[in-house]
């Protein structure tokens, strides 16, 4: 098991990244090579040592590079009502972003202290 993980909320959804990872998303604000600052950091295991966020853990973030902007596969939806001769067919694409996780970081954010 590794040792250095986050687990992270963005979109709705819960993502378990370390450094290194490459994750896919719901769609961030962004350009691609753009940094991106995940704070909603749930749990946090550093070296072993698990916090669990109540219910997020206190000065945690997640920094990331935003890899590609794009959209995922497509989703059909095929409405059917029997004999009635109703039957609709569509497609959706979700809007996604591509993420590379640089570093997990804890503590205040380095352009806070430079304010203060």
């Amino acid at each position: 098991m590794d040792k250095n993980y986050a687990i992270i909320e963005t979109g709705g959804k819960q993502y378990r990244v370390k450094p290194g990872d490459s994750i896919t998303v719901e769609r961030l604000p962004g350009d691609e090579g753009d940094a991106v600052e995940l704070d909603r950091v749930l749990l946090l295991c550093k070296d072993g040592d698990v916090t669990v966020g109540a219910p997020v853990v206190a000065g945690a973030r997640v920094v990331a590079d935003i890899a590609t902007q794009g959209r995922a596969e497509k989703v059909i939806v095929f409405k059917y009502k029997p004999k009635t001769r109703h039957h609709v067919k569509t497609g959706h694409r979700q809007s996604v972003t591509r993420l590379a996780i640089r570093e997990i970081a804890v503590g205040e954010p380095a352009a806070a202290e430079a304010n203060s």
